[in-house]
């Protein structure tokens, strides 16, 4: 009796097998850090759950390969609390001796019990297998790959708005080009050793990187007179390479290339301590690659005091003097290189500075951010947030899915979905700013704000690529890939970041509409903020994919230029999100493309953006969003009459340039929009790469399959200026020929011989602006416009929610200032548009003071 005894107090010790080996699993791959002690026991839980008569259903239904197959009978045995009093009798009739227990615990661990400790018939949310987002544990420390040393420093900036505009740097001619005389000459004063480079790949990864003692590679100074300036890069988004002194003041820097691979050198973000307050510091950055910069054209480095933001509360600021960006003179028979440089001075003595191409924005100030929403009582409720997939270095893709609760199922399911992502470049820290400010908006309590959360559903990918941010590359991920040219990848394992987005939207599609798709860039050539989109050859949606960039140019005329804006469609951008996306039916589907240096328009022109400005422009998306939704379709139809004036202006230009003198009047729009515009060849895109650098050896092994992979040669033409004149020409003479041999376009072959008549007279401007008397439409009008007239296709209109809609004026007829007819594609920079802000009313009582909802009735997981 008491060996049985004994046996018995053991089996209830002895711990549940699956448990214990699911914790040995976890903590051997670093992702679980609890105690032992700490772990649920499933046998314990059973233990409890069998002595508690609330719970314990005394009917047996044989083994536990014969359940009940019937889903009404399976659903009632989940809820024994629910059932009544007969059915509790039938079912302790079957065998009251049953030593099964059919308890909601052992079927279920998604009930959600009520404050008495009863059990709810409600699901708990989806909880994805990767990780949720906790709100109460620390932050998820970056992993980085096993080869990059890491510094155990935490980098934090305060964020600053210059008090003044920061204007662009005005060339003299005189700046000094220094010449490189390299390590040989100089001394190397700082220099990583560990860095993969071309012919490696990723392998592992690791929460702080490599293992062991952490070198110290910036030198040893001799002593207080010793003025050598300390280097440091190892830390989140940090990028520098090499550092070479070759003046007293004077040193040259060399970028590290994008991991695993030979090239993209651009971002750079490291920091200097040791400074001296009088001196003139000259850097040279040696290594970059592309032939044209900002930088040639007044755009200044940004650098960061450490003393000026503990005493002053002065962040980010641009500074530098003397720069110079040129060719470098040193041949080493690979492609060129270029040269930046610039001087500087010191604010403090003994201070530690930054410097940087552009406003940081790391992946742990992302998490950071998230902490504080999930953190939130108010914006938890319509904001959640889940991990769409891991990154290749085990670091978490979050997705958010921002939306109101809905009132019924119908209601939820009418929503249109808009996407927005961004940072699939790492080094466009830009973008992530325009998707602070839009987060900052959408997760108000702005009415404008709660409006846009009642008819949309906003899925929200803030950081498609945080691996290359936190090892600090510009445009590739750890594949040694630039991933906006892999959206068409079937190579799950290799690109799980873009399969997993591409996966979502196309779930996302099969559910409901998708109105908008835009993903966040920076651009490094190019001023201002602007849009590439697609054109659709189908004349019902004829330039419709238009009408919200030219919207957004109106609601923000000093940052964004609709003439900066492209919809052609190119080969070497299939691969695109943009392009990707528009093929799975989005019409409105974009790249938005913001500037690292400032605005050549309006009141900001010749100036810098800052933080704010960037952040303000995703305010602009939001407010263009619901412009662009508008029950009164007023800003809608004019912006697309303005736009077919505007093209045609355009086509006769070209025609113009081509000594061709005609009047498109009738059959004018027969001509592609794609020969009229050039080509987005001027965007910072690359070409693809092929397949990620770890299958290329693979890939040489098969005898069959050599140059699958391989990039078909070109032919070598002039320039791409000429070659686009060329075809543009060629193409226009086709169409002329071809009109003179059809009798059925007479129409387009009898304004040949006209006399244009949108060049008439370059003094002529478009059609003046007028106030229109149509007031927005209330939801009476809507319900009514429904059953009869018929509204644009692109349009959205909200079900009727019983809001008070307050009627207010329209807008002007043409939607814009006046311009002349030798204006390009996009309204005058330097006068404000004439453009009303009113918004169809979001006023609700219901708004005044925020309720707590229940849980959305619609989810899209991946």
């Amino acid at each position: 009796m008491n060996a049985l005894l004994e046996m018995a107090f053991l089996s209830q010790n002895l711990p549940d097998p699956y448990e214990d080996f699911i914790h040995h699993h976890l903590q051997y791959y670093g992702y679980f850090k609890a105690q032992k002690s700490s772990l649920p026991n499933s046998g314990t839980h059973q233990r409890l759950w069998r002595n508690s008569p609330r719970y314990m259903l005394s009917g047996s239904f044989g083994d536990r390969d014969d359940f009940i197959s019937d889903s009404l009978e399976k659903e009632m045995l989940l809820w024994p609390t629910c059932l009544s009093s007969t059915g509790h009798a039938q079912i302790d009739a079957v065998n009251r001796d049953s030593l099964l227990l059919s308890s909601p615990l052992l079927r279920s661990r998604q009930l959600i019990f009520d404050e008495l400790d009863e059990a709810s018939p409600r699901l708990r949310e989806p909880r994805e297998l990767f990780s949720c987002f906790s709100s109460r544990g620390p932050l998820q420390a970056p992993r980085w790959p096993i080869e990059c040393e890491v510094i155990k420093e935490n980098i934090h900036h305060i964020e600053w708005v210059p008090l003044q505009p920061e204007y662009f740097y005005q060339p003299t001619g005189n700046e000094k080009v220094p010449e490189i005389v390299g390590e040989e000459q100089g001394t190397v004063v700082y220099q990583l050793d560990s860095v993969p480079a071309e012919g490696t790949y990723f392998t592992s990864s690791r929460i702080g990187g490599k293992r062991g003692t952490i070198k110290e590679l910036a030198v040893t100074l001799q002593g207080p007179d010793d003025n050598t300036l300390l280097f440091e890069s190892r830390f989140e988004s940090g990028n520098l390479q090499k550092a070479v002194r070759v003046g007293i003041y004077e040193y040259e820097l060399t970028l590290r290339t994008d991991l695993y691979t030979d090239k993209h050198t651009q971002w750079f973000y490291f920091r200097v301590q040791n400074t001296r307050k009088d001196a003139t510091y000259r850097f040279t950055i040696v290594n970059l690659l592309k032939p044209k910069s900002l930088y040639a054209v007044g755009m200044k480095p940004l650098m960061y005091s450490q003393l000026d933001a503990t005493l002053y509360n002065i962040g980010w600021r641009r500074e530098g003097r003397e720069i110079k960006y040129y060719k470098n003179n040193v041949d080493d028979g690979q492609q060129p290189l270029y040269c930046l440089t610039w001087t500087t001075q010191f604010p403090h003595d003994q201070d530690t500075c930054f410097f940087a191409h552009f406003y940081p924005y790391t992946y742990t100030d992302l998490q950071c951010y998230l902490l504080s929403v999930a953190n939130n009582p108010i914006q938890s409720q319509f904001c959640k947030l889940r991990a769409l997939c891991r990154s290749l270095a085990g670091n978490t893709v979050y997705l958010l899915t921002i939306t109101n609760p809905s009132r019924t199922p119908q209601e939820a399911a009418a929503k249109k979905a808009v996407v927005l992502s961004a940072r699939v470049h790492p080094g466009e820290s830009n973008s992530s700013w325009i998707m602070n400010g839009f987060l900052d908006f959408i997760l108000s309590n702005s009415p404008d704000a709660q409006l846009l959360r009642d008819i949309f559903i906003f899925k929200v990918i803030p950081m498609l690529n945080p691996d290359g941010v936190i090892v600090g590359n510009y445009r590739c991920s750890l594949a040694g890939r630039d991933l906006n040219r892999h959206y068409k990848t079937v190579l799950k394992d290799s690109f799980p970041c873009i399969w997993y987005t591409k996966n979502m939207i196309k779930r996302l599609l099969e559910e409901r509409e998708v109105l908008l798709y835009c993903d966040f860039h920076g651009h490094s050539r190019k001023n201002n903020i602007f849009l590439y989109g697609c054109h659709s050859n189908n004349h019902k949606h004829w330039l419709h994919e238009r009408v919200f960039p030219l919207m957004l140019s109106k609601n923000a005329p000093d940052k964004f230029s609709f003439d900066s804006c492209n919809f052609k469609v190119q080969k070497c951008k299939e691969g695109t999100g943009r392009v990707v996306m528009w093929r799975m039916g989005i019409i409105n589907s974009y790249t938005m493309e913001s500037t690292f240096g400032g605005s050549t328009l309006g009141s900001k022109r010749d100036t810098h953006f800052t933080i704010e400005d960037l952040k303000s422009l995703g305010y602009h998306v939001c407010d263009t969003l619901l412009d662009f939704c508008d029950p009164d379709q007023t800003k809608y139809t004019q912006c697309l009459q303005e736009l077919k004036e505007l093209l045609q202006q355009e086509i006769n230009k070209k025609l113009n340039n081509f000594g061709q003198d005609m009047d498109l009047e009738g059959n004018w729009s027969d001509i592609p929009l794609s020969d009229i515009e050039s080509s987005t060849s001027g965007s910072d895109s690359s070409l693809s790469d092929g397949p990620p650098i770890r299958l290329l050896n693979v890939v040489a092994d098969e005898p069959n399959q050599k140059t699958v992979f391989k990039n078909p040669k070109k032919k070598r033409l002039q320039t791409r200026k000429q070659r686009d004149e060329q075809y543009q020409k060629s193409y226009l003479m086709r169409e002329l020929k071809l009109t003179e041999n059809a009798p059925g376009r007479a129409g387009f072959v009898s304004t040949l011989q006209k006399q244009p008549t949108f060049l008439k007279s370059p003094e002529s401007p478009s059609p003046s602006v007028r106030r229109s008397e149509n007031p927005r439409l209330n939801e009476t009008q809507l319900s009514g416009r429904e059953k009869g007239t018929s509204l644009d296709p692109p349009l959205t209109s909200p079900k009727n929610k019983e809001r008070n809609q307050s009627k207010k004026p329209g807008f002007t007829a043409s939607c814009s200032p006046k311009r002349s007819t030798n204006s390009s594609l996009g309204p005058a920079p330097d006068v404000k548009p004439n453009w009303s802000k009113t918004r169809y009313s979001a006023a609700r009582k219901d708004h005044a003071t925020m309720a707590v909802y229940p849980s959305l009735h619609i989810y899209t997981y991946p």
